[in-house]
């Protein structure tokens, strides 16, 4: 995936219609949205989504490439976990292979913290010699609650090859589900909620993320163009999907 990405300093705040003002949101989400924009994970420009929309921004996590970056990467995601999964939790879990670095990251922000967490991620081939299987990490027992930590969610796909994968290792509950964005858009044309909420519907599982796509327009304001803005907008009234 690729384009033209840019991002100016220039522009009056114009807001669209479809924008909601977000009083609500923490400090913490405030640092993340910044955070991807310097590490050069969130752009703005023409890009081309895996499920093939043409979108004006894209969420690149294959640009987090420090130590520094899982630092603060790790940090976010225990903020977002801790705010919205209060039931709590057991294991984390990181479908491959993007969520491999994402769950040691959140793991080693919650020992930070005093919280020992266990994660465990899957291979995309089953080995088949030393311990061999298909899972890294904790051995999953029934009953465990698993937390999926994921980058984006567009259409569900990794979530709906990995689910499976859980359930035949133990008998196991989805703890939920938790992303970086959430790009508020309809995981297909009949569709009327967001993929993210798609995919917790289906597997009767809760969904978070750090910060939503409303939430980034809302606090980089004038930071973005007036052209960025206009066809941010526009995506969204034609892909936008306000159902939870």
């Amino acid at each position: 995936m690729g384009g033209n990405a840019r991002l100016r300093l220039e522009g009056p705040i114009i807001t669209p219609a479809w924008a909601v003002s977000i009083a609500s949101m923490h400090d913490s989400q405030r640092r993340f949205i910044d955070f991807m924009v310097d590490a050069g994970v969130l752009t703005f420009g023409d890009f081309t989504t895996k499920s093939g929309r043409k979108t004006p921004y894209f969420v690149n996590t294959g640009r987090y490439r420090s130590g520094v970056h899982l630092v603060e990467l790790g940090r976010a995601y225990a903020d977002a976990i801790e705010r919205s999964f209060p039931g709590g939790f057991d294991c984390l879990f990181g479908p491959a292979y993007k969520g491999i670095p994402l769950v040691v990251a959140v793991s080693m922000a919650f020992a930070e913290r005093g919280r020992e967490v266990e994660f465990c991620f899957n291979r995309k081939e089953a080995k088949d010699h030393g311990e061999g299987g298909v899972l890294v990490g904790r051995s999953l027992k029934d009953g465990d609650r698993v937390l999926i930590v994921e980058d984006v969610t567009t259409a569900g796909t990794s979530i709906r090859e990995t689910v499976p994968v859980l359930r035949a290792a133990a008998r196991v509950s989805l703890a939920g589900l938790v992303v970086s964005v959430d790009r508020q858009e309809r995981a297909s044309e009949s569709s009327t909620r967001t993929a993210l909420a798609e995919v917790g519907h289906e597997f009767g599982m809760p969904t978070a993320a750090i910060v939503t796509i409303d939430e980034v327009v809302e606090h980089l304001g004038a930071r973005l163009t007036d052209a960025d803005r206009a066809r941010i907008a526009a995506y969204r009234a034609q892909y936008g999907a306000a159902g939870q």
